[in-house]
């Protein structure tokens, strides 16, 4: 199956970044989200990001013209159902997932692709609640989607070859490499990644080391670019809060039984960048530990 559009369901981190690439892959691209103003921050976010992308010669005027003008938005989610792949990138609980698929049903062409952008539920699960298993996968982007190289494709139980090769082949146009994954929580990255921060979360809440010795031990001891909590700033306490339950849920180990702590700051509402504090408090000019 030939593919030339795409929907993007969420306008949020991820969704913008799955818009940016497709649509300077060639693809024309319809973003939708619940939230107007949401929608016009991740347009005007795209337009800074490709410009950056201008400036250090990656990509042409003429090409952030072309793929500024491949940009639509809506906020009707109907009016993705005559696109040829969707690529669901909301929040990350199944009950909002669920009510997406659902309201889109009746609105797509026999031949569309269902895709969620996932980071650890179930696909073969999602799938089952649509009328199209077997045109179903999970498309799980990394983030910052611009940057980041890979692409986790995971097949559910009922996903046919056809399928996986359309998807395969954006991947492929999109100049990324493809991961194939089992369909099992958390699929590869975050089932290696998730627990490495929940572990760092464990060594502050036990008082091993603060938040600055804990980040500085692994750039500098393991040469990882971000320390665990500042990464786990970058991609939002609540979702790996949210992987970390599903992991636990769905392996029924005590080994993914998330950090207490963790707990905490998403109760509190301290989910990172996004909201300005989490491990570090980003409201200053530099970021300050809070613990």
């Amino acid at each position: 199956m030939h593919i030339s559009s795409i929907g993007v369901v969420g306008a949020g981190q991820m969704g913008n970044g799955i818009a940016h690439v497709c649509a300077l892959a060639g693809y024309d691209v319809v973003m939708t989200d619940i939230s107007a103003d949401a929608l016009d921050k991740a347009v005007a976010l795209i337009d800074r990001n490709i410009a950056r992308q201008v400036g250090r010669g990656k990509v042409s005027e003429a090409e952030m013209a072309d793929a500024m003008a491949r940009i639509r938005t809506t906020t009707t989610l109907a009016e993705l159902g005559q696109t040829d792949l969707i690529i669901e990138a909301a929040t990350e609980r199944e009950t909002v997932k669920q009510a997406i698929f659902e309201d889109l049903l009746p609105h797509l062409k026999p031949e569309t692709i269902l895709t969620s952008n996932t980071s650890s539920i179930s696909i073969t699960r999602l799938a089952s609640r649509t009328d199209r298993p077997e045109k179903f996968m999970g498309f799980h982007f990394m983030n910052p989607v611009p940057v980041m190289q890979l692409v986790e494709l995971i097949r559910g139980i009922a996903t046919d070859e056809e399928t996986f090769a359309a998807c395969k082949a954006v991947v492929d146009r999109l100049g990324k490499t493809a991961a194939t994954a089992e369909d099992f929580p958390a699929f590869i990255v975050n089932r290696i990644l998730m627990p490495m921060i929940n572990e760092a979360v464990y060594t502050l809440y036990e008082g091993v080391g603060n938040v600055t010795s804990i980040d500085m031990a692994m750039k500098l001891g393991t040469n990882h670019p971000m320390g665990p909590l500042e990464l786990a700033d970058f991609i939002g306490l609540d979702t790996c809060l949210a992987i970390m339950n599903v992991l636990h849920d769905g392996l029924a180990d005590t080994k993914y039984r998330p950090c207490p702590l963790l707990t905490k700051y998403v109760e509190a509402g301290w989910l990172g960048r996004k909201t300005q504090r989490g491990f570090y408090d980003y409201r200053g000019e530099v970021p300050v530990p809070t613990r």
